[in-house]
């Protein structure tokens, strides 16, 4: 269970920076400042962010696997990904109950 839960933790805190980088970073330099040399800057983060959360994904569906999670917290594992702050507080409820 140690290897999965620490493999969970570390891509739970990627992508909640990832999260936060994009709603935050990204998305106001985008659409409100509208800045170009700024959004040069930042143009990887919702790339990083593209192909980091699908591995969040298979890291919570595992996590939830071997914890024998029922579906709907799986799916709220999952879905904890999407929003800045939620894959951290997923991460700190599963640390705090597994450890």
């Amino acid at each position: 269970m140690s290897g999965v839960l620490m493999r969970f933790r570390v891509m739970a805190i990627i992508a909640g920076v990832m999260s936060l980088l994009l709603w935050f970073g990204y998305m106001p330099a985008k659409y409100l400042i509208d800045n170009p040399s700024l959004l040069d800057v930042m143009r990887w983060v919702p790339i990083v962010h593209g192909y980091l959360y699908p591995i969040y994904i298979l890291t919570a569906i595992q996590f939830a696997a071997v914890a024998r999670f029922p579906l709907k917290r799986m799916i709220g594992f999952i879905l904890a990904g999407t929003l800045p702050v939620a894959s951290l507080i997923a991460e700190r409820r599963v640390v705090k109950q597994y450890s």
